[in-house]
């Protein structure tokens, strides 16, 4: 493991002792406070974020490290004209360890051909967000207790959304995981999902218009945001954006051991009185972000306590 670019690029195993670290850093904390220090993480996102560039950031300062970087590609010499493949080689010189977000696909996987410290990918376009993955991955096992046997519903932007399409493809892995995908027509999960990962690895799945009609399914409902920055068209999001707002009437049916979840950030998908409903993890799912990239940088730098 010398770079995670791709969920798969972990094996069950592995995933599955990354998240056991990250049990035993969230109950010693004190214990860990010191494993990365002299090491630094470089942050180059090339596109806005807050969760995971201060995830990341958190995670190392908490591992004893340090950071340096950056948090939009006016602020790099991208907007000079640089290569992804040179700022990464630049980069090398100064860090042991990358975290890069970048708006086009497969960016990550280009730095990681050229340098020979780990990289990590937190975002490419609307590709994949391995990092969200094991986040999700983490906090499905923390409130459900198990990473098999499950209904889970995905909800809203699934033809843009890199966590979902992360996430199914690392859940088609487990046993007995059922799929049910919840969007207007217009972004239903791309063709290339349902047939490299959902019908290559046989996972049951349906697609659905409504969510009303499947609530009382689902131990989990992952819900996301329709996304401005993934449009070509502006008209097309404004008829779409309101598409899905999950808010208490919806969830009467609902079992009570549902867990609601949400990658973050919320626009208007969840109304703000599901926030105190106990089903709702989407903020404690924010906090098991930090903990479970503090166990990958671990891992990526063959570090122990």
């Amino acid at each position: 493991m010398k770079h995670l670019i791709d969920p798969t690029d972990l094996t069950l195993e592995e995933i599955d002792e990354i998240l056991k670290l990250a049990e035993d850093i969230m109950a010693d904390r004190p214990a860990y406070a010191e494993v990365a220090k002299g090491k630094k993480l470089a942050t180059l996102f090339f596109e806005p974020s807050t969760r995971t560039r201060l995830s990341f950031e958190a995670s190392m300062l908490e591992l004893g490290g340090s950071v340096i970087g950056f948090s939009s590609a006016n602020s790099s010499s991208a907007a000079k004209g640089e290569s992804v493949a040179d700022t990464a080689r630049t980069i090398e010189k100064y860090a042991d360890i990358i975290a890069m977000r970048h708006p086009k696909e497969g960016a990550p996987l280009v730095a990681s051909m050229n340098v020979d410290i780990p990289v990590i990918n937190a975002g490419d376009g609307g590709h994949l967000h391995p990092t969200q993955t094991l986040t999700d991955l983490l906090t499905i096992k923390e409130t459900k207790g198990r990473l098999d046997n499950l209904t889970i519903g995905f909800c809203g932007d699934l033809k843009f959304g890199r966590t979902v399409h992360s996430l199914i493809k690392q859940l088609s892995r487990y046993e007995n995981i059922h799929f049910i995908l919840i969007s207007p027509n217009e972004l239903q999960v791309p063709d290339y999902i349902k047939e490299e990962v959902l019908d290559k690895n046989g996972a049951d799945y349906r697609e659905v218009e409504r969510m009303e009609e499947v609530m009382d399914q689902l131990d989990i409902l992952y819900m996301t945001r329709v996304q401005r920055e993934r449009f070509f068209n502006e008209a097309d999001y404004i008829r779409l954006k309101d598409s899905y707002i999950l808010n208490l009437e919806k969830l009467e049916n609902a079992k009570e051991d549902l867990k609601i979840m949400h990658p973050l950030p919320r626009v208007n998908e969840i109304s703000v009185e599901v926030d105190k409903d106990p089903r709702a993890v989407y903020f404690d799912q924010a906090e098991y972000g930090k903990f479970v990239r503090m166990a990958l940088m671990m891992k990526l730098l063959g570090l122990t306590k």
